[in-house]
């Protein structure tokens, strides 16, 4: 299988840490990629039309895209359990918090990035990181046992969005009000499959 991701998106950086936690990193090529909203590469465009990455190409030529319909195919492929039964509805709001915080985290880079600066509208900047802290401060209040259980895919998309929210916000200051989420974070993201993913 091929993978075709990018070195900072944190949707590709999912897919990673899942092919690190299954032991399936042998079993997929990862075929880097420079896409963005308004240039799409092409061999993205041939895997989703929508033009975005992840996309995994499978041995008979089908592709997958978006990454939680990827990882879900790959622990059901490598037998991982990061989607158990017992709690799937849970496991799958979790990651779905996760990848929200994603989504906003990269609508406040591309706010920057592709509009011209005298385009660039500060209040929706404002108005994604009001998300993200609604976002981390109900992870706080409401998700810290589930984060503090058996390896689940929740766990992983939360750790990636907080890694992304250090990589592109260094500057916005998250942990202070909300330190059980810091603790559970700083314990995560040294794992192997989080330490072997990191963005340079």
């Amino acid at each position: 299988m091929k993978l075709l991701t990018g070195p900072t998106s944190p949707f590709a950086r999912k897919v990673a840490v899942v092919l690190h936690e299954l032991g399936m990193t042998d079993d997929v090529q990862m075929q880097i990629v420079t896409t963005t909203p308004i240039q799409t590469d092409a061999d993205v465009a041939a895997a989703n039309p929508l033009g975005k990455i992840p996309a995994l190409i499978r041995d008979d030529g089908g592709a997958l895209y978006d990454s939680r319909v990827i990882c879900r195919y790959l622990d059901a492929h490598g037998g991982g359990g990061l989607y158990p039964a017992t709690r799937l509805w849970e496991v799958l709001t979790l990651e779905a918090t996760g990848d929200a915080i994603m989504d906003a985290g990269l609508a406040m880079v591309y706010e920057v990035r592709m509009r011209p600066e005298a385009k660039q509208w500060d209040n929706w900047i404002e108005a994604q990181w009001g998300k993200i802290t609604a976002a981390m401060d109900a992870l706080e209040g409401r998700w810290i046992s589930h984060l503090s259980g058996p390896l689940d895919m929740g766990q992983i998309s939360v750790a990636c969005a907080l890694s992304y929210l250090d990589f592109r916000q260094p500057h916005r200051e998250w942990r202070g009000a909300r330190p059980q989420l810091a603790a559970w974070y700083g314990k995560f993201d040294q794992r192997p499959s989080m330490q072997s993913t990191k963005p340079e």
